[in-house]
């Protein structure tokens, strides 16, 4: 039994793990090539978090489903790359949205060299995935647009805030169902269908996708509290401190409304306030590592990442497959 990737992932077939490492290290030169510019300072720029690392999380899945077809076909490793180069251009948006000062361990790219070079570095790695895109054809091309198309409506609807009378939590979770959801169900797409899997085998997997997708982002919103930034690689309670509405603080106030907890209104109160200062910031970030509302975050992660093990019901047994459930596992120990 072998531990594949930073993300933990234990392969216990020997051809499995083979073909996974092998297809990993293709997309990590793919990577470097899809990021290099004849000017040396773009190459710098968007190699910046493609060389501090990462979990490789979405290629991972593009690599597991392939192997429900034919694992080496010529389009496995190009869409691995193409998800995760466009994962790579979301999280330099994200940074300047959140005005983030770490991730993955180093230096933010909007804080070494400013906003605008961070938001034009995103929209160059987009289009460096967009012409990769074009040789996978039309079809692949049709669904990129899609989930692209979904991530940025729920990076607006997180902006906007659910309407008058919407449950936040339900809005919450449709949000990252587009956000995060879309993209990681685009890789078991991808994987399966460049492999030529079958057509029912490409739906079942995009339906766990998209279902593990929120759990991976729900256990994210745990990390963000629970953690510290040697754990997360980024810097701790930066959502709370811009002032974005993650699981754990939707629950709280879900609970404070409820119940009319004293302690809860007061936390509450806490959160509202200003937290950009520091003192107050680590406060709050202390009083939810110890509140009930941070568990029942956890306990949502689980029920998605219990969704996501159903729906891989139909599939064969092999060793993919148990590799695929053993991610689900893997989503609930993230969240502790």
């Amino acid at each position: 039994m072998t531990v594949v990737g930073t993300f933990g992932l234990s392969v216990r077939d020997q051809a499995l793990e083979a073909d996974v490492q092998a297809g990993l290290a293709a997309v990590e030169e793919g990577l470097l090539e899809a990021t290099k510019s004849e000017v040396p300072f773009i190459t710098e720029a968007a190699q910046h978090l493609v060389r501090a690392g990462g979990k490789r999380f979405r290629p991972l899945l593009v690599m597991l489903a392939a192997q429900f077809g034919d694992p080496y076909a010529p389009g496995v490793v190009p869409s691995a790359v193409v998800v995760e180069l466009t994962h790579l251009a979301t999280l330099y948006h994200d940074d300047v949205m959140d005005e983030a000062d770490v991730r993955r361990g180093v230096e933010s790219a909007n804080t070494r060299w400013g906003n605008s070079v961070a938001v034009l570095t995103g929209d160059f790695l987009f289009s460096r995935a967009s012409h990769m895109l074009a040789d996978l054809g039309p079809e692949a091309v049709r669904i990129q647009a899609e989930a692209f198309e979904r991530l940025v409506t729920g990076q607006i609807l997180e902006t906007a805030g659910p309407r008058d009378g919407r449950d936040p939590v339900d809005h919450y979770l449709d949000v990252l169902s587009g956000k995060t959801g879309s993209l990681i169900a685009v890789a078991v797409r991808f994987g399966a269908m460049m492999s030529g899997a079958d057509e029912h085998v490409v739906e079942i997997l995009a339906q766990y996708g998209e279902r593990l997708g929120v759990a991976f982002q729900l256990a994210d919103d745990v990390l963000d509290i629970a953690s510290d930034s040697h754990e997360s690689g980024k810097t701790p309670g930066t959502d709370l401190r811009e002032g974005i509405p993650t699981l754990p603080v939707l629950r709280l106030r879900e609970r404070a409304e409820q119940l009319g907890l004293p302690e809860d209104r007061a936390l509450v109160e806490l959160l509202d306030s200003d937290l950009t200062d520091d003192a107050r910031h680590a406060e709050a970030l202390a009083r939810l590592r110890v509140h009930p509302a941070l568990e029942q975050a956890r306990e949502d992660t689980v029920r998605y990442t219990e969704e996501a093990r159903a729906t891989l019901a139909p599939l064969p047994e092999c060793d993919a497959k148990a590799s695929l459930l053993e991610l689900c596992d893997a989503v609930v120990h993230r969240a502790g």
